[in-house]
């Protein structure tokens, strides 16, 4: 069984355009709404290959009355919570070339009542889990380190746990001593406050991050794969994909395919960059079973001078990620 917990869910709704003009009238070739939020799409995603999990989420207003609604028709067994706040609406705009503009809303403020709720009951459901997966961005009124407690508390229980967020919560999550976490590079580079243009790189900031809590890091890097760094050294792994269509939610794909993998090594990485390739390959953030003819080159051999395809610059607002005490 692996867990999710996605404290700031979403609807979702995807819109595919021909172009993007600023401050013009565009009109839509299709487009559709889906459930979302990082945990939200592990665990589909995890469901449609056969895992067992469990999602859990706050849910509240009309949009959570909607994001429950589409839960109970995709058949994925899920522990809500009960908010005053409106959950989220997004919306993501797919260009043809599958460039993608995504807008995020803020999401609902919780109140001290409802995190507390929140955690009880990811802890009220840890019983025969194998991996907690902690995902996304904190709404407003949570404490940063959320994360980093309910690491703490699953690992007491023989859980172990992956985070994916970003900013302030993956800094403090790090004190936790997260089993795993998944940055891609832009995430990665804002942590360690500085940019990211190799391989070198990223792996020299992965090693950092392992020396400040986390046990394994794998960095999704878009077209040019995942770099998946533990205790046992370096590994790399890529997957040639013909077409691009939308990739949003690939990255929730690669943490899916790593946890259905057991989590650790080859196996797991090759995993998780066949069911981000398969992502890509389609629209919106959900997508059927991974082909399981998929190439995914796995090598040990990291040249560190070979460049990013896209690099990624650090923010201004960044300052590099210290140890917590």
């Amino acid at each position: 069984m692996i867990l999710t917990l996605t404290p700031n869910p979403s609807v979702d709704r995807t819109v595919f355009v021909d172009a993007l003009p600023r401050g013009a009238v565009i009109r839509s070739r299709r487009g559709w709404s889906e459930p979302s939020g990082k945990g939200v799409n592990v665990a589909l995603a995890l469901q449609r290959h056969g895992r067992s999990t469990t999602a859990v989420l706050p849910v509240g207003g009309s949009v959570g009355a909607q994001l429950s609604r589409m839960l109970r028709l995709a058949g994925l067994p899920v522990r809500e919570v009960p908010v005053r706040g409106e959950i989220r609406s997004n919306i993501s705009l797919v260009e043809p070339d599958g460039t993608v503009t995504k807008v995020n809303e803020p999401g609902p403020a919780l109140d001290a009542g409802e995190t507390t709720a929140l955690v009880r009951a990811v802890l009220d459901n840890l019983t025969g889990v194998t991996w907690l997966a902690c995902c996304g961005s904190l709404p407003d009124g949570v404490p940063p380190d959320l994360y980093a407690g309910l690491a703490e508390a699953a690992r007491s229980r023989g859980v172990r746990v992956a985070v994916d967020t970003s900013g302030e919560p993956l800094r403090a999550g790090l004190a936790g001593r997260p089993d795993l976490v998944k940055p891609n590079s832009a995430e990665l580079a804002d942590l360690v406050g500085r940019p990211l243009r190799t391989f070198g790189d990223v792996v020299d900031a992965a090693l950092q991050v392992r020396r400040l809590g986390a046990d394994a890091v794998l960095a999704s890097l878009g077209a040019d794969g995942a770099l998946l760094v533990d205790a046992t050294g370096v590994r790399h792994a890529e997957a040639r994909v013909s077409r691009v269509v939308s990739a949003v939610g690939a990255g929730d794909a690669a943490l899916a395919g790593f946890l259905h993998g057991n989590g650790a090594g080859t196996a797991a990485l090759r995993t998780a960059v066949a069911w981000g390739a398969a992502a890509v390959q389609h629209e919106g953030t959900l997508f059927s079973a991974a082909d399981p003819d998929q190439t995914v080159l796995v090598s040990t051999d990291v040249d560190p001078s070979r460049p990013l395809r896209d690099p990624d610059v650090v923010p201004h607002r960044a300052e590099p990620v210290t140890r917590p005490t």
